[in-house]
């Protein structure tokens, strides 16, 4: 079977490509520019899924396809996010497309509850895209899971096991019950609909067999990774909406927090309904939480993971407010102290446009880092600067090697902060 693959390198994505692969289909998975990972046994069309909103920009790449699967979504708006058009508007011309070019398999991944319930931007751009599809001539099933939890992370997935680190657990307030579903049952169901005997249209829900709560599903985690039971608390309303505001304020600088208004809104409403369609249409029996961890023990690796997943946050706050404050100090309270250290070596006569160079140099590599595109040019950038300083401190003025207060000692654990961050700064 030829299939194409939309979101291909998201969670859901990624591991329906590796099983494919394993059961010898021929993929070809459509990636976000700058998103190319080169995969052994599947061929790669780079396309921004947010611009191909004509059934033109995807007519190409459908000729000869067996089935079209869609796993693209998108929490709330960013500089590279917009929920309706990935929802909506481009789905729609995936999906004409489709009908146009013979593909008449096509299998839609929506979210649990959109039908009942659009407290955001993402359930109500979700279900447009759903009755987009139930309105054409085509083979189509919607699936709708819940919170989607297996071995790889991210979002949801990802923030369960940086909250299970933590030994005084935060809980936000207004928190939905959850039925949440393992990877493998959500891609043992796409393989049972790509069957050429499978039913079709057709719209279930993707729930796992047990409803709990945050806790619940964190306590888990704790469990599965050998911790204690964690002393719980509930945050208070007003410190919760500052938290999901820098989410916000995050996801307006390129990153993708798990925790924004939309996530807020939309982890209200909860994320259960009713797996026994799922269970009667396709005979598979979705595993609850508990039986997956245990079928997977947890490595080292896992637990690193979640502890470094609070500390890689503050790590983008830090290196930014450090850069940045550093070279405004510079400019203002610092100028006098900053020139008076170049003035007897052999550059006091470009005393001050040093300052000021160094100065500018600081800002520019901390905005670079603040801003999520430009992050790990940022990152590059503020290494090759403390080397400069190291060695232009180390030959105009060595003494400061010997200072208490270390001016030039600091380069080095700052250097390694910042290598840090360039390991931990991919989310895929």
């Amino acid at each position: 079977m030829k299939a194409l693959v939309a979101g291909a390198t998201g969670l859901i994505g990624t591991a329906l490509c590796a099983r494919l692969n394993q059961e010898g289909h021929e993929i070809y998975r459509i990636v976000r520019p700058g998103r190319s990972h080169p995969w052994a046994g599947s061929r790669e069309i780079v396309l921004d899924v947010a611009r191909a909103l004509d059934p033109a920009d995807w007519q190409p790449h459908l000729l000869g396809m067996d089935a079209v699967v869609n796993c693209v979504g998108v929490l709330q708006d960013g500089p590279h996010d917009d929920p309706d058009a990935v929802h909506r508007s481009a789905p729609e011309a995936l999906f004409r497309a489709c009908a146009q070019t013979g593909v008449t398999k096509v299998i839609h991944f929506s979210a649990i509850g959109v039908d009942r319930l659009q407290p955001s931007p993402f359930s109500t751009s979700k279900l447009a895209g759903d009755e987009v599809l139930t309105t054409l001539d085509l083979d189509w099933i919607i699936l709708r899971p819940s919170v989607v939890l297996g071995r790889p992370v991210y979002g949801a997935s990802a923030l369960f096991r940086g909250l299970a680190a933590l030994p005084l657990l935060p809980l936000m307030p207004n928190t939905g019950r959850l039925q949440v579903v393992q990877l493998e049952d959500v891609v043992a169901t796409v393989i049972f609909f790509l069957r050429p005997d499978s039913p079709s249209r057709l719209a279930l829900e993707l729930a796992g067999p047990e409803t709990l709560s945050m806790s619940d599903v964190i306590g888990q985690y704790r469990r599965w990774f050998g911790w204690r039971k964690a002393r719980e608390f509930t945050i208070p309303d007003w410190a919760a909406s500052l938290l999901y505001g820098a989410g916000d304020l995050a996801g307006m600088l390129g990153w993708r927090p798990a925790m924004r208004t939309n996530a807020a809104k939309e982890i209200t409403r909860g994320a259960t309904g009713d797996p026994q369609p799922w269970i009667r249409t396709t005979g598979l029996r979705p595993s609850s939480l508990s039986n997956a961890l245990a079928t997977n023990p947890a490595t080292v690796q896992e637990r690193w993971f979640a502890r470094l997943y609070f500390i890689k946050p503050a790590i983008f706050v830090v290196l930014p407010f450090f850069w940045i404050m550093t070279g405004i100090i510079s400019l203002t309270s610092g100028w006098r102290s900053g020139v008076e250290l170049l003035i007897t070596t052999a550059v006091s006569a470009l005393a001050q446009p040093a300052v000021v160079a160094g100065a500018l140099a600081d800002i520019a590599v901390g905005t670079l880092i603040a801003w999520r595109p430009t992050a790990s040019l940022g990152l590059w950038g503020a290494i090759g600067i403390s080397f400069f300083y190291a060695v232009c401190g180390t030959i105009l003025r060595p003494d400061l090697w010997n200072e208490p207060l270390g001016p030039l000692m600091k380069i080095l654990p700052i250097l390694v902060m910042h290598f840090v961050a360039l390991a931990v700064l991919e989310e895929r």
